[in-house]
């Protein structure tokens, strides 16, 4: 491992979606997630964490330092035990021991699993004993996306000659289905990475961090699929501050990037309908913007 980062960081994420769902709403029978006061469209925090696992996932496999904790098909007390297994104790002895073993337990988990290195993690679990591998929080911290203008829901009809089953066969030819999608939206999302909490928690380091970029350019490349439609990261700007603590506050930051559409008159399809920029000059100087893409 390198060593833990010594910067405070924010970002701003810009990403596209054509032709299809972003982010399902299950309270809404699966259709992309709105704001139903104004319009615009919303991705969960959770989805684009999701992303980035996944791609670390994709990349990394099961090597060492880079494991992911919350993964499909795999239980969190079935990896909460591999910390117990690693020291040689058992849960009834952690709980006897009075929090003497908590470091321990959750150091292995930070230094172990990518994802409670980064976003942190609730790392308690019960089987037939309480498995406690404490509470991490993590440095990184994403907001919820918001599309740039509102977005229009369509809910396409389909059909399909595979029939469900051969009673069905005999009386019909085809059978109907459902799919919901946005024509097009621009969607931005803010990020947070704390150093004081990487020095003094979980130790992401300098190496993580790259990783990290990487994994938000490169979300959408591997995980492309008939409902998600086409989505691209399109933006990636990185303000990164001199000290620990930051030099400025974060808002400031992100209302140096703008957003405007080049011609209100028609509905935005393509990412060339925008026009992004970022005004330099009110960035401090003890502040580097860099745009990563």
């Amino acid at each position: 491992m390198s060593e833990i980062i010594k910067n405070r960081y924010e970002f701003v994420i810009l990403f596209e979606v054509e032709n299809g769902n972003p982010n399902g709403d299950p309270d809404a029978g699966n259709m992309p997630r709105i704001d139903a006061e104004t319009g615009y469209g919303i991705v969960t925090d959770v989805c684009l964490k999701r992303k980035i696992r996944n791609y670390i996932e994709t990349v990394k496999g099961d090597s060492k330092g880079y494991k992911i904790y919350i993964k499909e098909g795999v239980p969190l007390n079935t990896s909460d035990k591999s910390a117990y297994e690693y020291l040689g104790i058992t849960a009834e002895e952690a709980q006897k021991s009075k929090g003497e073993k908590d470091g321990k337990i959750r150091d292995f988990m930070c230094s172990n699993f990518f994802d409670i290195r980064t976003f942190g993690a609730v790392m308690v679990t019960f089987v037939k004993a309480k498995l406690n591998c404490g509470q991490v929080r993590g440095p990184v911290q994403i907001g919820f996306a918001r599309s740039v203008d509102p977005i229009v829901q369509q809910e396409i009809t389909i059909t399909r000659v595979a029939i469900t089953t051969e009673e069905d066969s005999k009386k019909k030819d085809t059978e109907m289905g459902r799919k919901h999608i946005v024509p097009y939206a621009l969607y931005r999302a803010e990020g947070y990475i704390s150093a004081n909490l990487a020095r003094n928690v979980t130790g992401f380091s300098e190496d993580d961090l790259q990783l990290l970029w990487e994994a938000i350019i490169n979300m959408f490349e591997h995980d492309h699929s008939a409902a998600r439609g086409k989505m691209n990261v399109r933006e990636l700007v990185v303000f990164k501050h001199q000290s620990e603590f930051g030099n400025t506050q974060a808002y400031k930051l992100f209302d140096t990037v703008t957003i405007d559409r080049n011609d209100e008159s028609k509905p935005a399809r393509r990412y060339s309908d925008y026009k992004i920029s970022v005004d330099t000059e009110k960035i401090p100087k003890e502040v580097q913007c860099i745009r990563m893409i």
